[in-house]
């Protein structure tokens, strides 16, 4: 599978669960399909989420395609808005 969500089950930001679901509807309404991997199982998942993202400090959703760094949600949502979410998932 292609695209991967970083997103987490356990968070007490209603700003992170917003925005997690946020992504995976708009995936949906376009029939993208994605794989979700929890960073909240434990503590290397999130490491290699910051990993592979580039920043220490990266908070879910982090979005990739394979191993490949697309953004964070703010990215996602400036390319919902410019309607490029295909180039920004890198599907184009």
């Amino acid at each position: 599978m292609g695209i991967k969500i970083y997103y987490t089950t356990v968070t007490a930001s209603r700003t992170i669960k917003s925005q997690q679901a946020e992504v995976m509807r708009i995936l949906d309404s376009k029939s993208i399909t994605y794989e979700l991997v929890d960073i909240s199982v434990g503590g290397e998942m999130r490491d290699e989420m910051r990993k592979k993202a580039g920043n220490p400090t990266a908070v879910p959703p982090q979005l990739f395609n394979e191993d490949q760094y697309c953004g964070d949600y703010e990215m996602f949502s400036e390319a919902v808005e410019a309607d490029t979410v295909d180039q920004f998932l890198k599907l184009a």
